[in-house]
């Protein structure tokens, strides 16, 4: 029996997993925590064989939960869940002790292959991910300002609240703003976000 502790903010998403991991009789889901702070308190307590891991998450991320459990229960093992399929991301959950990283999107039947796969001592990396080559991927230049302001994004704060963090006008934000989408060549606010989200372990 393979004992899970799944960890995710979106309370709906993991009653989705354990509602599809319910008739597997080699699988039994025993605990879930909507931040990465409950989610080390429960691997403590309940000494899985495995988590199940957002990155992005409440009071503590996915990366440094992981790197914790591994530091406290080597013999855990993690397998990433998380909609961002960003270089940083996966190199940064593998660095932390990852042995598996699936898209949100997969199906079931990817999901059951990463924890067939991880508990067998194996690494397991959705087909999903397209991680390019490293070689040949043009390098994005960002200046030291507009790396801030990308940051301050990754938190979710607005326009108005990097200037005053900041101390600089509006306009000037929202001018490295559009300097930004010029220079990583995505268009709009919510992918913006997505990618300050995706890159803010990176800073």
């Amino acid at each position: 029996m393979i004992r899970i502790v799944i960890a995710e903010d979106h309370q709906a998403l993991i009653d989705g997993v354990k509602l599809s991991l319910e008739y597997e009789k080699e699988i039994k889901v025993i605990g879930e925590a909507n931040d990465g702070e409950m989610l080390i308190d429960l691997v403590v307590k309940l000494k899985p064989d495995m988590v199940i891991t957002d990155i992005r998450m409440p009071k503590c991320d996915g990366i440094t939960a992981t790197q914790k459990i591994k530091e406290l229960y080597p013999e855990v093992k993690v397998i990433a869940f998380s909609m961002f399929d960003q270089r940083e991301a996966i190199t940064q959950m593998k660095a932390a002790g990852a042995s598996g990283y699936v898209m949100k999107n997969s199906s079931l039947k990817t999901l059951l292959s990463a924890i067939f796969s991880v508990n067998e001592g194996k690494h397991f990396f959705d087909d999903k991910i397209i991680i390019g080559d490293e070689n040949s991927e043009e390098k994005i230049i960002l200046s030291r300002r507009e790396k801030e302001i990308l940051g301050l994004i990754g938190q979710g704060k607005t326009s108005y609240e990097i200037a005053e963090v900041l101390f600089i006008s509006k306009s000037t934000v929202d001018t490295h703003r559009r300097n930004i989408l010029r220079k990583i060549n995505v268009h709009g606010k919510t992918d913006l976000l997505r990618f300050a989200i995706e890159r803010k372990y990176d800073f």
